[in-house]
């Protein structure tokens, strides 16, 4: 997504970090046996996931810092991610998608996910709808954007509802009941509001938007944004902003390690992590809530990345995995 509209106002400036993206070893290490299996279970057969490379240590900024991403894919990747990620027709009755199956015997049994795929790749064709004005809590802004694409086309909602799907194979292979605020079933949305309302009414133990920016070229890299304290007209984020916290330095860490993309070079001062305080579906969220945005679709780089049906296997591998170390404790 990039900063413009609902949720995406430009950013204010940034008072310096206090500390380095803080992550357990243990929990890296456990959560790299599961995902190995799984990757190894549930990976993209279009592609070769390679080597995946080695994990910097939790606790030392330096090392995420000099961290070097892995090379991009050979060719610019958007014939497969067009091929891969087109959803099908929305319908025009339906609202949500149903619940997973879940529950089995893996280590999630009995957790709740909510995935939220950021826009909808109809919203184009519906300006009026998303542009009406909804109450975030602190303010009121858009009911949602078109989102942004890659130079050559391929759609920031066509991503995000992609990525979306592998992750909740994943995580349904552990037992999670999961379920996704749109699957390309509807014409348009949902607003923000109610998005943050879909992971509220499900009881969610943990609820992750995924997205990906629409920045600068030379731009790069992934950042997870999570929700600062808000008291204020609806908004009360106070309850969740430290487990929120955890959530989203669980994904970041394990994000890094599984897809070799560097955090973020332009937000969140080298440790892939943000903070704000003006998201509708941050603000309005009475669970544990985080985005991330998986790379700057606007960035050659990056683009060659997030159009490759492999690439975002491993990002769909690095955020469940980041889901269950939050999960597990």
């Amino acid at each position: 997504m990039s900063y413009v509209g609902p949720d995406f106002d430009p950013q204010p400036p940034r008072r310096p970090r206090r500390g380095p993206l803080v992550m357990t070893v243990a929990a890296l290490v456990a959560a790299g046996v599961a995902g190995t299996l799984l990757w190894q279970a549930v990976g993209d057969a279009g592609g070769s996931d390679g080597a995946k490379p080695s994990t910097p240590g939790a606790g030392d900024s330096s090392s995420v810092l000099n961290h070097t991403p892995d090379p991009a894919p050979s060719g610019d990747g958007t014939e497969d991610a067009k091929r891969s990620a087109a959803p099908s027709a929305p319908s025009v009755t339906a609202r949500t998608s149903p619940p997973s199956s879940g529950g089995g015997s893996g280590p999630l049994r009995g957790k709740v996910v909510v995935i939220d795929p950021g826009h909808n790749p109809g919203n184009s064709k519906h300006i009026g709808e998303i542009n009406r004005q909804v109450d975030i809590g602190t303010n009121r802004k858009e009911c949602d954007t078109t989102g942004t694409s890659t130079n050559d086309g391929y759609t920031e909602a066509a991503f995000t509802l992609d990525v979306s799907r592998r992750l909740r194979t994943i995580l349904e292979a552990q037992g999670a009941t999961v379920r996704l605020t749109q699957d390309g079933d509807r014409p348009w949305g949902p607003c923000v509001d109610e998005r943050a309302r879909f992971g509220n009414r499900a009881g969610a133990d943990a609820v992750v938007s995924v997205h990906a920016d629409g920045s600068g070229a030379g731009n790069r890299g992934f950042h997870v944004i999570m929700p600062g304290s808000v008291d204020a007209g609806g908004a009360d984020t106070r309850p969740i902003v430290a487990a929120s916290r955890e959530l989203g330095e669980r994904i970041a860490g394990n994000f890094l390690r599984e897809t070799g993309s560097a955090p973020s070079n332009y937000i969140g001062g080298g440790t892939g992590l943000d903070v704000r305080t003006d998201l509708g579906g941050l603000n309005l969220s009475t669970v544990p809530k985080v985005f991330i945005e998986c790379g700057n679709m606007r960035d050659a780089k990056d683009a060659a990345l997030l159009t490759s049906g492999a690439w975002r296997q491993k990002a769909a591998q690095g955020i469940s995995e980041g889901i269950v170390s939050f999960l597990r404790g």
